[in-house]
């Protein structure tokens, strides 16, 4: 097991160190609670002695931390000056267990066991959970992605459209589709159309649909994305690269909640949360004449941001972390861990490619490295010209 012992007494924590490493467990020391915490957060323990009393950061200001950090190891809270109140405090504020100094060897041991036991159990719930899930989650303490959770919470139940802007490999996708998972819709189609990937002379049938015979290729009726939809999300994704023409098209629906096939001369009634998202400034495109201003307005009730990777370096600990464990469970590839230098290393690059890129690196530091992914390993294969 890997252990973390976090006590502003040397003797304390050489003592303790002594102990856990000859009953074979791999202990790293810190000082204090504000060092505690960096390597808690930068490296997978699966279990934390932490004192309460300590300069800088004292233990149960290092619990709230923790938690924010959403870091799984079972917290072992040890005090000289304890008591029944604060036990108890620890213990709401997440910790396993507390143990009175002066330390007694078999309480300790025991009390590992046991934190050892629900840090287990913990990592296997979440693995089955992700098995189960039908959503990654969005991974990041930054105050950006913080922002971003706490505006899906407050706009997901609610009827407004939402304008997603960021650059590529952000996770604009993702955050759509929160807001539809979170949202009364969750139980209807949530449907996608990447507006791009689309030819201007078929954006219309694609969306719209259209009847037999209404074009050459039109051997029988289709169904567009908007009936797709009916009652649940439509997701328009990269909905600047949209024909001006079929922009007005969409306007109309935005207004009257109805469509009309190519090729026909009835009216639909649909019932659809439209969610859109870009990677262009759409202000740019309407001073350029290129995007509709009223359909910019009828689409930016709310406007969401995802920042660049670049601008959250603070979560590339967490998300290699997250990666390395979901590549592990999709692919049957063994379980990597790596070292803080080598977390160091990726945080120092621009990552032009963002999310996308990090989890093509990490899959690739997986495939090439060893047990432990170290820094000599990101340099070598992670491509540090784009730094």
């Amino acid at each position: 097991m890997k252990l973390l012992i976090i006590d502003d007494e040397k003797s304390i924590r050489n003592t303790l160190k002594e102990i856990l490493e000859f009953e074979g467990h791999e202990v790293a020391l810190a000082a204090d609670g504000v060092e505690g915490l960096e390597k808690a957060v930068a490296e997978n323990f699966d279990v934390i002695f932490s004192d309460i009393k300590m300069p800088n950061m004292d233990g149960m200001e290092l619990l709230d931390k923790l938690n924010e950090s959403g870091v799984d190891s079972s917290v072992i809270m040890i005090s000289g000056h304890g008591s029944i109140d604060s036990a108890v405090d620890c213990i709401k504020k997440g910790a396993f267990d507390f143990i009175q100094k002066p330390l007694d060897l078999n309480r300790i041991l025991i009390t590992l066991r046991n934190a050892t036991d629900r840090t287990n159990l913990v990592k296997e719930t979440k693995i089955l959970k992700k098995r189960v899930s039908r959503i990654p989650e969005i991974v990041g303490v930054s105050p950006a992605i913080t922002r971003i959770k706490e505006m899906i919470d407050r706009v997901a139940p609610t009827e407004a459209r939402v304008l997603i802007t960021g650059s590529n490999g952000t996770g604009k996708e993702l955050v759509a589709r929160w807001l539809h998972e979170k949202s009364p819709r969750n139980t209807m189609p949530f449907i996608e159309v990447n507006c791009a990937a689309i030819p201007g002379e078929l954006i219309e049938s694609e969306l719209f649909g259209h009847e037999k015979g209404a074009f050459t290729s039109a051997v029988k009726q289709h169904k567009g994305k908007f009936e797709q939809a009916d009652g649940g999300t439509l997701f328009l994704d990269e909905i600047g690269d949209m024909s001006l023409a079929a922009q007005a098209k969409v306007l109309r629906v935005l207004q009257e909640n109805k469509i009309t096939r190519v090729g026909s001369d009835k009216d639909i009634n649909v019932r659809v949360r439209v969610i859109a998202a870009t990677n262009k400034n759409l202000t740019e495109e309407i001073s350029k004449g290129t995007f509709r201003e009223d359909l910019y307005h009828r689409l930016s009730v709310i406007i969401i941001h995802v920042p660049p990777l670049c601008e959250r370096r603070e979560d590339i600990s967490l998300l290699t972390r997250h990666f390395l464990e979901q590549i592990s469970i999709e692919s049957g590839m063994p379980q990597r861990d790596i070292e803080p230098g080598a977390i160091e290393e990726l945080s120092g690059y621009k990552w032009t490619g963002n999310i996308r890129e990090l989890r093509n690196v990490v899959e690739r530091l997986m495939i090439l490295s060893n047990n432990i992914i170290t820094r000599d390993d990101v340099t070598a294969y992670a491509k540090p010209i784009f730094r």
